[in-house]
């Protein structure tokens, strides 16, 4: 019998045999890009089971199960993240295929993104600007929603109380036949989020509240045997307020509303598919420099996205796609901001070529060049193999070529704005070895990535900080992974640990970036035993410099913190759930001057139907 390889392709499985092709309807997923990327990439999926681990915000999920470091100012405040090395605008973040990065800032804010509601949140480590755009240098984190067929009707609820005051409830519900599919879900959080660590110098969490809602609905229908239209739209709404240090000073704090929508016409057969996209985001913010007074500042930005992704096997073994995107970017401050009204078109193409010699080796070359009103922007290339070179061992080799252009604070803002900013070029190697014994996986990846024309914020001779182009950055390091995965009778157990060492410098100064640790170790153990799921999380960060100067007086110490949960689940359908963050009792900062909570409590219920 011939051997037969799978892809994954869009929203369909092609199983290709040498002379013979056969589509089987699957799961339709928006973003068909990454089921492609995971044929040549480690991706790391975060499941809503696992969610549920980590239900305060995306800053916790991301920090106790992946190797991004996150740097946030106090418990649901804001947050960045960092892939590698790199910084927050070095990350990309992507909804259903669609890169979110605010136009301002031209970062996500972490915890004002929402993942609930969200069927898996996947993390890919490593450059993917061919595939993903401007940011995607260290990393990116990918949003994503799918829609299955024939599956009737299910609904869930999900209701939790914690420490500091903290609610949480998550609603969903889908329903489908054979041609139609529908999903919605809505979500809404609220913390008075006042924890207080009296050994970091009595610190209380004044002005820390916050609050944020989530709707999200999905639908598709199938116009032909091998045509489909489908639409999902995300609506955003949170309120933050910044910590204060002192009673006596001004309380501020920040507002979001973001609006997301994309409409999908997707056309699959057995050779050839073809996804086009139509999409509009809108991010607005204001600023209140007193709680009790009207905003301060604020902003308006608005994308609107045109996207071709067509995918044609010339022959069985060879494959070509052919990415195309128009965007037309918008941004308007309000009040104080320093951002007049400005607007710019970008548009790219890209191509890739995917060979699959046999059933154990398999290749892909990309290039894609970008067309950015008024900067001058590289050509971009990517190259990636994977050889199953025995039953027990493969590798995988990623060399790539990413950049990042200015976004319109860079430019724009005044005083400081800089129009003559070039964009952010970076090249990447990796080569990542998974072995395979006794059912344990163990992936060990080295990796080297040089950065060129950072952009920086620095002091001018006129007496504010301007943007420029200056640090080259040299960033390299190993990530591993072990997992493990055993069902008997009753029983599973699941582990997934990850250790990883990043030596990130800036190569004008020889010292280690800010907010980068040495040595982060991540771990999740889940045990299941019929109706009893049990669970332990643990993170260790190491030393991590605040400044430039790998000042270690003043560096954020290293810390080990440690989760548990436990839940049980009666008559099938309910499941009640206690869970211990910080059991241990450890103080640990990720960002300087606010430490995170010490040890707190929660206990939650989930109802299916």
């Amino acid at each position: 019998m011939k051997k037969t390889l799978v892809l994954l392709l869009s929203s369909s499985a092609y199983f290709l045999c040498l002379g013979q092709e056969k589509a089987i309807d699957t799961v339709y997923i928006f973003d068909n890009q990454m089921n492609k990327v995971k044929l040549f990439h480690k991706v790391n999926t975060i499941t809503p089971q696992d969610v549920e681990k980590n239900s305060t915000n995306l800053s916790e999920l991301l920090r106790f199960q992946s190797s991004v470091y996150i740097k946030e100012n106090g418990r649901g405040a804001v947050s960045s993240p960092s892939f590698r090395g790199t910084t927050a605008q070095q990350t990309a973040f992507v909804w259903n295929g669609i890169n979110i990065n605010s136009n301002f800032l031209g970062q996500g804010d972490v915890n004002n993104i929402s993942f609930w509601g969200f069927d898996q949140i996947d993390i890919k480590a490593g450059g993917g600007s061919v595939q993903y755009g401007s940011g995607a240098i260290g990393g990116s984190i990918h949003l994503n929603n799918d829609l299955s067929f024939n599956k009737g009707f299910h609904a869930s609820l999900f209701s939790e109380a914690s420490s500091f005051n903290t609610y949480n409830n998550f609603g969903r519900a889908s329903f489908s036949n054979d041609k139609f599919s529908f999903k919605a879900s809505a979500h809404h959080s609220i913390s008075e989020n006042d924890y207080e660590v009296k050994e970091a110098r009595n610190y209380i969490n004044r002005n820390g509240a916050y609050n944020n809602s989530n709707f999200n609905f999905a639908a598709a229908y199938k116009i032909a045997p091998h045509q489909q239209i489908s639409w999902i739209s995300e609506f955003f709404n949170g309120n933050q307020h910044y910590p204060v240090f002192f009673d006596s000073q001004t309380k501020t704090k920040y507002e979001t509303q973001n609006i997301r929508s994309l409409i999908s016409w997707d056309w699959n057969q057995a050779k050839f598919s073809n996804s086009f996209k139509a999409a509009y985001t809108e991010e607005n913010f204001q600023y209140f420099g007193d709680i009790d007074r009207p905003e301060t500042s604020g902003g308006i930005g608005k994308n609107y996205i045109l996207k071709n992704d067509f995918n044609y096997f010339i022959i069985p073994k060879l494959n070509f796609n052919l990415i195309t995107e128009f965007q037309v970017n918008k941004a308007e401050g309000v009040g104080d901001s320093q951002i007049k009204k400005v607007s710019r078109n970008v548009g790219s193409i890209a191509g890739l070529l995917r060979y699959f010699t046999t059933k154990d080796l398999r290749f892909e070359a990309g290039i894609k060049k970008d067309f950015v009103e008024d900067i001058s922007s590289p050509v971009q290339f990517s190259f990636s193999g994977k050889w199953d070179a025995l039953r027990w061992y493969n590798a995988s080799l990623s060399v790539s070529r990413n950049f990042r252009f200015p976004s319109f604070n860079d430019l724009y803002w005044q005083p400081g704005g800089n129009i003559d900013l070039k964009p952010e070029t970076s090249y990447q190697f990796e080569l990542r070895n998974q072995f395979k014994l006794a059912g344990i996986k163990i992936s060990l990846t080295p990796y080297y990535l040089k950065i060129h024309d950072m952009i920086n914020w620095l002091p001018s001779s006129l007496g504010y900080y301007m943007a420029t182009n200056t640090n080259k950055v040299e960033s390299y390091g190993l990530e591993s992974q072990v997992e493990y995965e055993k069902t008997f009778e009753k029983h599973t157990l699941k582990t997934n640990l990850g250790y990883s060492y990043t030596k990130s410098t800036n190569l004008e100064t020889q010292k280690q970036l800010m907010y980068v640790p040495y040595h982060k170790f991540f771990g999740n153990i889940d045990y299941q035993y019929d109706f009893i799921r049990l669970y332990v999380q643990g993170l260790f960060n190491g030393l991590t410099y605040i400044d430039t100067n790998e000042k270690r007086s003043d560096a954020l110490k290293s810390y080990f913190v440690m989760n548990a949960g436990l839940s049980a689940t009666f008559l099938k359908n309910y499941t009640v759930g206690v869970k211990v963050n910080n059991i241990f009792d450890q103080i640990y900062y990720t960002m300087a001057s606010y430490p995170l909570p010490k040890r707190n409590y929660s206990l939650n219920l989930n109802i299916n139907f």
